[in-house]
Order: structure tokens, then sequence, then C-alpha cells
């Protein structure tokens, strides 16, 4: 068996809230929209890997953002 599917078979096991949690893993949806890109096969639906990229993008920019206003350690 190789370690993509022993993860993916590990995966499966987890709790609810940890299985829930695991979902929301970026690079999921990341090589899902690759594969789509390239062979035309998804685990997961496109609509939700874009919507899932885009709320990760936001909130990434958002952090950022913060960070930067903030200024602290920053020279001037």
């Amino acid at each position: 068996m190789t370690y993509a599917l022993e993860l993916e078979h590990l995966t499966k096991t987890y709790p609810g809230g940890v299985q829930a949690l695991s979902r929301l893993n970026p690079i999921v949806y990341m090589i899902s929209g690759f594969r789509y890109g390239f062979l035309g096969v998804s685990d997961v639906r496109l609509l939700m890997t874009v919507g899932v990229l885009i709320i990760f993008i936001a909130l990434f920019y958002g952090l950022c953002w913060y960070l930067i206003q903030r200024g602290r350690g920053l020279r001037s």
C-alpha cells in the first residue's frame, strides 16, 4: 500500500470533529484543482475547491494586511 493510500485510510478513521477539521486543509483543495486542470478528474467538486481557496486567500490576505498595518518590528 502506498503512503497516500495509507494516509487517506487514516483520514477516514478520524473521529467526527477531527475529520471535519481535516477537511480544512487548503493543500487538498489545491491538489484537487490541479488534478482537475490536468486530468479533468477531481476528488472534490470544483465549485467547493474554488470557494475554499478563495476563503483561505481572503483570510491570509487579511492577516497579512493586519500585520503590515500594525507595523511592529518593521523598520521605517
